[in-house]
């Protein structure tokens, strides 16, 4: 099986929409990242959405108050997303087709783990951002127990990655990410995040439709990255 396949988002398209389906938890995390968020400061003001995807952003992002612009490369993703709302863009993350300085808000999640440049994608953040304005992220970070965890045991249980969707090789290093993110003049704090266990059992046994992410102090699996771009 090759590992970190883009065609795995055509194959499985379907399933973007569906709560219980192959990106169950990707519906978990957008709901995460809207909650650091902050509400629209004017009607013009713009969220990029980087590698959205299906879209699963766009109802936190109308509820907010912002234009939701979604880049991706996978055309099928890039139609349910327009079919929801957003106006999608196909290009690279790491040459997003938008203008300098275009964005209140940018959204990196699940990101920076597929790409074999990481800090050329936050690069990219920090250009297509305002000053002072807010960035989001959540990668998989590189350790000892990201693998395993992340892959070996997650790709098994419900709610999951789809099989073979991540490689531990690109995996993020912290330290070099907080290291770039400094030189570009983005002030970011990590903290990682899990599934609420209680959620993720009320949830199987169909008595709750989403699964909240919890904040943990460790960083060394899943971890998420708030921060804003310094004037």
């Amino acid at each position: 099986m090759q590992r970190n396949d883009p065609a795995q988002y055509d194959e499985l398209a379907d399933q973007w929409w569906q709560p219980s389906g192959g990106f169950a938890m990707l519906h978990w995390l957008a709901a995460s990242r809207a909650e650091h968020i902050p509400p629209a400061a004017s009607p013009d003001a713009v969220l990029v959405d980087l590698a959205c995807g299906g879209g699963l952003m766009a109802p936190h992002v109308q509820r907010l108050g912002y234009r939701h612009v979604g880049v991706d490369l996978g055309a099928a993703g890039l139609r349910l997303a327009r079919d929801h709302g957003v106006a999608a863009v196909r290009g690279s993350v790491l040459a997003v087709p938008l203008a300098d300085g275009c964005a209140d808000v940018v959204v990196c999640g699940e990101v920076l783990e597929h790409v074999a440049d990481d800090v050329a994608v936050l690069g990219e953040c920090a250009r297509l951002l305002k000053p002072g304005g807010a960035l989001v992220v959540d990668a998989i970070a590189d350790s000892r127990l990201a693998g395993p965890v992340a892959v070996t045991l997650a790709e098994k249980i419900p709610g999951g990655p789809p099989p073979g969707i991540h490689d531990p090789a690109l995996f993020v290093d912290r330290r070099r990410l907080l290291a770039a993110a400094d030189r570009l003049s983005l002030d970011l704090r990590l903290v990682g995040l899990r599934p609420s266990v209680r959620d993720v059992v009320a949830w199987k046994r169909g008595r709750r439709d989403g699964v909240r992410m919890r904040p943990m102090r460790w960083s060394g699996i899943l971890f998420a990255g708030y921060g804003r771009k310094r004037p």
